[in-house]
């Protein structure tokens, strides 16, 4: 039988839904810590002839942020 949620979404969607339900059914310490490890900040830089220009954060997660998530 070929696996259902295939059909729904892609196979990202489908981890990230069961890692978000896992992550809910630790204690709050392990679940603190597991969406810190989850948070991803991207950054990038521009080169022109050789040479690195400055490092833009696309997306920069703070401590605080990952607080006020595992509240809710």
């Amino acid at each position: 039988m070929p696996a259902l949620w295939r059909e729904l979404f892609s196979f990202n969607k489908y981890s990230q839904i069961a890692s978000r339900a896992l992550r809910q059914s630790l204690k709050e310490s392990e679940r603190v810590q597991a969406e810190k490890r989850g948070l991803t900040s991207v950054r990038y830089q521009n080169w022109e002839n050789g040479k690195a220009g400055e490092q833009i954060w696309v997306n920069r997660e703070t401590e605080k942020d990952v607080t006020k998530s595992a509240a809710v």
